[in-house]
């Protein structure tokens, strides 16, 4: 049911967790503790892990988990309808951050659904379509090679570079703070925040540091309106569709959405796919010479690989698929690595295949919610590949290291130090 925005009313889903709060229309077969995002054999390999759910779990499963029960969904075909039926699958209170009560919003646009969903869009669309992120190619590329004048620097200090610190994570999220017009000298600072927001394993961590963005992006916004400039933040917090000014918590809610969702995503993308270059030296030439002639279809073949987040909704009324009854107010979440792993769909899933037949991966999600940085991740991944390939073609995982993962819903590898 459409919801009005600029007054927000916190949801009221019940929050079920744990073996004791299984309701009682779920098939016991069905019920399942599978360590998605925190599970030791989650963490020890994320990808072989989602992966061998096809194997392992059948297509639909309830998953019972202190952090909140939920059912899962692994097919592609699943996800897809999920994904493109917003009557069914609500994304209204489905974002798991907390959020303070008596100061409540929605993340806009990813908690709005149709028909007010696309007026959000369209204030940002022009900057984040294919035409609108083409323009910032130059300032992508330039930033990639500034970075890696540092990193050979470095290397040729030390013999070693930390990839996470010196390229992975600085290169998107300056690139993202460039967007939104906010300043470059906060950028660690901002990635700490996303982190522990991010990959805390409890609600009161996350509450902390939705508190410290909550502070830091109300300031920004004020000087924002007081003194407009071309960035993102501005564009939003003096937008008025239709002749109406947004709200204030319709500007915070759109703001404060954007900030999290572009500090840590792209940088855990290069991470898994650098990590994997340097342990496969052949996939690494043919990567190579693939990026002069098939730069698209490699950037697309490492996307669906190396998928690193999750899909969230709501139930919003009964529905049955294959044969299950999901209930109106309960979770779902779309595993959408694992949707990238099915063997229907992509035949030896694990395998990167620049030549696949074309399908839809689903890295950004579909329909209405697709992800509005889609667009920007590619080209960003495409000049990273291009930059960094050509002037550092051979490198591999400093000897002795052990490659560990955060707990939470962004998939990458914490560390990566590479050598060459």
């Amino acid at each position: 049911m459409p919801i009005d925005a600029a007054n927000p009313v916190p949801p009221n889903f019940q929050r079920v967790a744990g073996p004791d709060q299984i309701p009682p229309h779920v098939p016991k077969e069905l019920i399942r503790s599978v360590g998605l995002t925190m599970g030791p054999d989650f963490l020890a390999a994320p990808h072989d892990y989602m992966k061998k759910l096809h194997d392992e779990q059948p297509p639909i499963y309830y998953d019972v988990s202190p952090m909140g029960n939920m059912w899962h969904f692994i097919k592609h075909e699943d996800c897809l309808f999920g994904l493109r039926h917003p009557e069914f699958f609500s994304n209204e209170g489905a974002t798991p951050f907390p959020r303070d009560p008596n100061d409540y919003f929605y993340f806009i646009p990813i908690e709005i659904d149709p028909p007010h969903h696309r007026k959000y869009r369209n204030i940002v669309d022009p900057l984040f379509c294919p035409a609108g992120v083409k323009q910032l190619e130059g300032l992508i590329r330039q930033r990639a090679n500034d970075l890696l004048d540092e990193v050979e620097a470095e290397h040729a200090r030390t013999g070693e570079c930390e990839f996470t610190t010196a390229f992975g994570r600085p290169l998107p999220v300056s690139v993202f703070l460039d967007i939104m017009g906010l300043p470059q000298d906060m950028r660690d600072t901002f990635v700490e925040w996303a982190v522990q927001l991010l990959h805390s394993n409890t609600r009161e961590d996350m509450a902390d540091a939705m508190q410290k963005i909550t502070v830091y992006l109300k300031g920004a916004i004020a000087e924002k309106k007081a003194k407009p400039d071309d960035g993102v933040v501005s564009l939003i917090a003096n937008a008025a569709p239709d002749g109406v000014p947004l709200s204030d918590p319709e500007i915070f809610g759109f703001v404060c959405f954007l900030f999290i969702g572009g500090l840590d995503t792209v940088f855990a993308t290069l991470n898994n796919i650098w990590l994997h270059l340097a342990r496969d030296p052949e996939l690494r030439a043919e990567t190579i010479n693939r990026m002069e002639t098939d730069p698209d279809k490699v950037v697309e073949e490492l996307l669906r690989r190396w998928s690193v987040t999750f899909s969230g909704r709501v139930v919003e009324q009964d529905v049955e698929v294959r044969g299950v009854q999901l209930k109106k107010g309960e979770r779902v979440t779309f595993i959408l690595p694992a949707a990238n792993f099915d063997p229907e769909v992509f035949p030896d899933p694990l395998k990167v295949d620049y030549d696949r037949p074309r399908k839809t991966i689903l890295a950004f999600t579909v329909g209405v919610h697709s992800c509005m940085g889609g667009h920007l991740a590619r080209l960003e991944l495409k000049i990273c590949l291009q930059e960094w390939l050509k002037r550092i073609p051979n490198f591999s995982v400093k000897p002795g290291t052990h490659i560990e993962y955060r707990p939470g819903g962004v998939i990458g590898p914490e560390f990566l130090p590479l050598t060459w």
